[in-house]
């Protein structure tokens, strides 16, 4: 861990020690909780001289200018607390409420920072873990769909820094293809989609925005060119219109697609929007609309329901779904079952 980070969270703990006045904090007590903490985290010590050497950091009028007081203590021991109750280098204003919510968002971040990809969001959860006083709970309590093998993950903090701090990177990317070529990229957004990473920026080499999956980097560097920012694209309000990553071309238009399901799965479309736009149509039964794009992500949602799910319109869609079950269908039908038996087995899975 660097120096200066360490020393953060050093001054951290003293700042609450120091705040504390329902305890002594004696020079032994305040070396005993710093070292707690970093063993805790990071199996690192610091020795007495370091927590004096801090104290009076903290006491500096051109850092802190903390008002540590050294307050005698039978004979010629010490301890150490603010002479103002109300004084604190770190300001917590998050009341009881905010504090619980808080250790809900560490206990979930938590279940991620064990990756050794995600040693950013290690860092991410101790600071706040020591900013606030707040533990995530030991227990494994909580599981999301994430996929620790995924390929390209390694690639994620690297990127996330370049796009926070508006650098530009050179990478060697492979297309869905299988075609290799070198991309200088100015990163704008990261955006999670179906287990998957993707970053989202400027292409130098098509002057134009591009998508690009982490699974199918296969080299990243930081570039010495200038980072070109991004005056164009509000990504608040970028994939308004789409289900999933894929931003089509400005020809391809928004279409109010009718969906209509069976009785059995319509209650959980309903629970679980496909998009923001989903409306169920009164007066038709099982049915709603999604005002969206047609994308690659929207067909595989659908296909996802198999035959719980039939599109009604616009006609040329559902044409083309058509043509796609069709194709599939000649797959299966060359192939013979060989008894009934086997069809109403699998049907005990729908």
């Amino acid at each position: 861990m660097a120096t200066n980070k360490n020393a953060q969270l050093r001054y951290q703990v003293l700042d609450r020690c120091f705040s504390d006045f329902h305890r002594r904090f004696f020079i032994e007590d305040l070396l005993e909780s710093i070292n707690e903490k970093l063993q805790d985290l990071y199996g690192t010590e610091v020795s007495e001289r370091q927590v004096r050497d801090d104290i009076k950091y903290m006491r500096d009028r051109v850092t802190y200018n903390a008002p540590i007081e050294a307050i005698p203590y039978q004979g010629r021991k010490c301890y150490y607390r603010y002479s103002d109750p109300d004084f604190s280098i770190f300001k917590n204003e998050l009341s009881v409420e905010d504090l619980t919510k808080l250790r809900a968002t560490i206990d979930m971040l938590g279940k991620y920072r064990s990756t050794s990809a995600n040693g950013w969001l290690e860092e991410v959860v101790s600071s706040l873990e020591y900013r606030f006083g707040v533990k995530s709970n030991p227990e494994n309590l909580i599981s999301f769909d994430h996929n620790e093998q995924l390929i390209g993950l390694e690639y994620l903090s690297d990127i996330i820094d370049a796009t926070v701090n508006h650098q530009t990177l050179d990478m060697s990317y492979r297309s869905y293809k299988g075609e290799e070529r070198r991309v200088r990229f100015h990163p704008y957004f990261v955006k999670q989609y179906n287990a998957r990473w993707f970053v989202f920026g400027l292409d130098e080499e098509f002057d134009r925005i591009m998508n690009m999956a982490l699974d199918r980097i296969q080299s990243l560097n930081l570039s010495k060119v200038t980072f070109r920012s991004n005056e164009k694209i509000d990504f608040d309000s970028y994939f308004k219109d789409v289900i999933g990553v894929t931003i089509p071309n400005d020809d391809v238009k928004k279409e109010d697609i009718k969906l209509k399901f069976t009785p059995e799965r319509f209650p959980y479309v309903v629970s679980k929007p496909l998009h923001h736009s989903q409306q169920t149509i009164e007066g038709e039964e099982y049915t709603i609309t999604l005002s969206v794009k047609p994308t690659r992500e929207l067909e595989q949602q659908l296909f996802s329901f198999g035959p719980d799910v039939e599109v009604i319109s616009p006609p040329l869609y559902r044409a083309y779904i058509q043509k796609k079950i069709e194709k599939t269908m000649k797959k299966y039908l060359s192939a013979q079952i060989e008894s009934n038996n086997e069809i109403e087995y699998f049907e005990n899975f729908d």
